[in-house]
């Protein structure tokens, strides 16, 4: 439980880091403007249409009494825009941070130096279309992971209370655990780890992604939230990524000096 209040710490820390760096958070504005911009309208014009898709979905249901056929189909266009709601939450991270690439880039790189007790930071050494090909092709890869998942909790939600219950908390989890690994991905594909191993280190420290990623979910679902804690997120990421590495910072240094001896007479 304790890797919890450490997950949740680091995603403070990050928040602080911007928040004394302000010309850096400004312009980490930006990316998630845009992404908000674009993820409203489709889920307003969801909002709008949803119960026409979901009409021209269920044919079958045509013919049953009131108020039956109106109960069911207002139910699957919950679910459908419960469902959509969690892609966005997910999928947001992984757009703002592909239009966003070369400033989360050197936001990163910038915590790196500053708690690094030698002052340097990982670079990938890759050209910038290089970058953005790997983190395009990989946010794909998280996206249908996340997608299959959605899924599977949309069919779990039929299921009577659980639907109700457990299955809104596993789904804050999963879009935690996805939402950290694209915010880690920033700081780990500079220093060379793969998406592979990226998905092995997070999932022998969920509790630690879960501290830190669940509360970040949950505040993705009010409006305008996403765009001002994404570069925070991001900060507090790179650290986050530095504890699943073992790399020491200058905090951690500190702390393991030892006292000086008191002089005895």
């Amino acid at each position: 439980m304790r890797d919890l209040g450490v997950g949740f710490g680091y995603l403070l820390k990050g928040q602080r880091w911007v928040a004394q760096n302000g010309r850096q958070y400004g312009f980490g504005l930006l990316p998630g403007l845009i992404t908000l911009v674009l993820y409203a309208a489709a889920l307003v014009a969801l909002a709008m249409w949803g119960d026409d898709l979901v009409a021209w979905a269920t044919p079958f249901a045509d013919d049953w009494d009131s108020p039956w056929a109106g109960l069911f189909r207002g139910f699957l266009t919950a679910v459908l825009f419960a469902l959509a709601l969690l892609l966005a939450v997910v999928t947001f991270t992984a757009v703002t941070l592909l239009v966003g690439q070369p400033f989360y880039e050197s936001l990163s790189e910038r915590v790196d130096r500053d708690v690094s007790p030698d002052g340097s930071a990982p670079e990938s050494g890759l050209p910038l279309w290089r970058e953005l090909w790997i983190s395009a092709r990989d946010s794909l890869r998280i996206v249908v992971r996340a997608a299959l998942w959605g899924i599977l909790l949309f069919g779990l939600g039929f299921i009577p209370f659980v639907g109700q219950t457990v299955v809104p908390v596993l789904g804050f989890m999963v879009t935690g655990f996805f939402l950290t690994e694209e915010l880690t991905a920033v700081a780990l594909q500079r220093r060379g780890v793969e998406l592979r191993e990226r998905l092995t280190l997070l999932r022998a420290r969920k509790t630690l992604v879960w501290g830190f990623g669940t509360p970040l979910g949950l505040s993705f679902l009010v409006p305008f939230v996403a765009v001002f804690l994404m570069p925070g997120a991001v900060a507090g990421a790179t650290l986050l990524a530095r504890d699943l590495l073992g790399e020491e910072t200058d905090e951690e240094r500190e702390d393991d000096t030892p006292e000086p001896k008191r002089l005895t007479s």
